[in-house]
């Protein structure tokens, strides 16, 4: 394996193609801000209370028993709990303060089979076969966490243990499943992106090979027709011929993700192309206004054109996180701005929103609506439900805690790209940013102020752009370009560009128009017809019952949205409306005239950022807010 930790090189997804070129977490540094802080508990609290946690129910633990010969009795946790110790390790590994774990990933090597097999829940005497359910046994997916994570070794540290024992497992997935192996994929995807990263980093071309052989394989009907159909896990359709995500809303993201990997690497047109048809129809009628992805419960999936009830919103973390990985390889393929703004809005509004201040509780799934107050889960016992009412201190399926984790450590990684003109901001915090002879500072309050200052330090002798992405939120406002010149000219939504010879000393500054505005549904998602929402710059603003007076909970709220949002103080927003009490009856319809509700007096209610929510105790809350009659 190579090893290369330039700075340059230190990245999540590292392209050989491609219009944009991603910048190292050795070239951009973010430095304060909202991403700072929240940086700055990722690394100190989150990163061990995840190791302890993994440690406390035993999964860590397994790799020690398969060691032993103890895990046919010892083992814990879920088929995929390998998985999670993996994503662990990967955060830590970017996490360059943090200190490495030799002595769990040499257990890990040991537990490796000589053909470079390793998993905990297969294969070892009173186990199930290796690859005896493909459907759900995970095998794959594990590798490709794995493989993900000695990725990061080799890049952010250099090679060292985990990234060997990868290596050797990827060998193995190339041999089991092959042309002439195996003939068939893994019901969870994720192996894919894992491989092209793998072929990235070390040159070998069979691991590139191998991940286009999965993409093609899927659609084919390799898998069983099991409770949830095949689109459950995208066996239904060929990659090529889908024109929507669809089934597990995770498994679906992580597999448009592996397909714009193998496209971009092979320079196949055709397969971006309808990754990018699916990523626009899904986004277009299946997408909640936070960013989130997935409105069915049952089986953690997509619903139907339109289907995006509120109170029913799965839209569970990873899905968040996955959906910023695609975002982010199509922003990097296409050079197009519309995929940052996606990124954005998931970012701040689902994965911001499943941490808690402190780092140690999550959401995995995030709902838009609350319809009762919550319950404070035990600080000491993991959760056996997705949808817990709180955040929770762990769950017994917990992808999620360990995708925050290794997503904010790469954080700085998807600030800003570089071309053969110049640099591209997509992403807006305060940062340094050095690379090619340039070095800028970002100076902004952003999210919560619109002013971004760019800084230059340093730049060479010859002309450059820096480009600067204006949000599609900002849409029928006036937003603002100054170049170092003073000149001042109104920009829109999409691409504003400076080109000249910057000196040490100049400033480039955007205004965005970061104010709080109605926003209204789609009429044909009929969960929220004759609602309305409050959104602020990238931000998702929500009703919480913490905010209104007495005992009166969010679902009595109605708001005037003739009347405009101001904003309020410490980042919150003011809006005009009533509490109105609902009468009981004995039947809940009424004639059109007939009475339903009596008058509130006219108040005005807070709003807060949704990604805030539920932090100040048990509470309802709703981001959809029903108008006055």
């Amino acid at each position: 394996m190579k090893e290369n930790t330039t700075a340059s090189s230190v990245l999540p997804v590292a392209p050989t193609r491609g219009r944009l070129r991603p910048l190292g977490l050795g070239e951009v540094r973010i430095s304060g801000g909202f991403w700072a802080r929240r940086r700055h508990v990722n690394a100190t609290a989150t990163l061990d209370h995840c190791r302890d946690w993994e440690e406390r129910v035993g999964w860590t633990g397994n790799f020690k028993a398969a060691v032993e010969g103890r895990i046919q009795h010892d083992r814990r946790g879920r088929e995929f709990a390998d998985s999670d110790v993996y994503k662990l390790l990967e955060a830590m590994a970017w996490e360059r303060g943090h200190p490495a774990d030799p002595a769990l990933e040499d257990t890990i090597a040991a537990a490796q089979e000589p053909d470079g097999y390793l998993n905990t829940a297969y294969g070892r005497p009173g186990q199930q076969p290796r690859y005896s359910d493909l459907e759900w046994g995970h095998e794959l997916y594990c590798y490709g966490h794995l493989i993900q994570a000695g990725v990061a070794q080799a890049r952010a540290r250099g090679e060292a243990e985990l990234a060997k024992t990868a290596r050797r497992a990827a060998d193995h997935v190339c041999a089991m499943f092959g042309k002439g192996g195996i003939e068939s994929v893994c019901g969870h995807p994720v192996i894919e992106t894992a491989l092209v990263e793998l072929a990235r980093l070390t040159g070998e071309q069979r691991y590139l090979d191998q991940a286009a052989l999965f993409i093609a394989r899927r659609g084919q009907g390799t898998l069983a027709d099991g409770e949830f159909g095949r689109a459950y896990y995208q066996d239904d359709i060929p990659v090529r011929d889908a024109t929507v995500l669809r089934g597990h809303a995770v498994r679906a993201l992580y597999l448009a993700s592996g397909a714009v990997d193998v496209a971009v690497e092979n320079g196949d047109e055709e397969l971006l192309a309808a990754v990018v048809r699916q990523w626009e129809s899904t986004v277009a009628r299946r997408t909640y206004l936070t960013g989130g992805m997935g409105s069915h419960h049952r089986d953690e999936s997509f619903g139907d054109d339109f289907v995006l009830p509120p109170d029913r919103a799965y839209s569970e973390t990873c899905a968040g996180v996955a959906s910023v990985m695609l975002s982010w390889r199509l922003l990097l393929a296409t050079g197009e701005p519309r995929f940052a703004d996606l990124a954005e809005r998931t970012l701040f509004n689902v994965v911001a929103a499943s941490p808690s201040e402190d780092g140690r509780s999550f959401f995995y799934a995030n709902t838009l609506h609350r319809r009762r107050r919550g319950t404070v889960p035990p600080p000491d016992t993991d959760s056996p439900r997705a949808e817990s009412s709180l955040r929770a201190p762990w769950f017994a399926v917990s992808c999620c805690p360990t995708n925050v984790a290794r997503t904010l450590a790469v954080l700085p990684a998807y600030l800003a790209t570089t071309d053969g003109s110049g640099i591209q901001l997509h992403q807006y915090a305060d940062a340094e940013i050095t690379t090619g002879g340039i070095a800028l500072r970002v100076i902004t309050d952003y999210p919560y102020d619109g002013r971004v200052t760019i800084r230059i330090d340093r730049a060479p002798a010859h002309p450059w752009t820096l480009s600067l992405r204006v949000p599609a939120w900002a849409q029928g406002t006036e937003t603002w370009l100054t170049a170092p010149d003073g000149s001042r000219r109104a920009v829109a939504p999409g691409t504003a560009e400076v080109t000249r010879v910057f000196r040490p000393g100049d400033e480039v500054r955007l205004e965005l128009p970061v104010l709080a505005r109605w926003l209204t549904p789609d009429p044909r998602i009929d969960a929220i017809r004759g609602t309305v929402a409050v959104q602020r710059g990238p931000l998702v603003y929500c009703a919480e019952s913490t905010d209104l007076p007495g005992e009166q909970e969010v679902d009595a709220i109605r708001v005037d949205p003739s009347a405009a949002p101001e904003d309020g103080e410490d980042g919150s927003v003011a809006v005009a409306g009533e509490i109105t009490a609902q009468p009981d009856a004995p039947w809940p319809y009424h004639p059109l005239d007939g009475a339903r509700a009596t008058g509130g007096d006219p108040t005005r209610i807070v709003l807060v950022p949704y990604h805030s929510w539920a932090n100040r105790g048990p509470s309802t809350m709703r981001v959809w807010l029903p108008t006055l009659d």
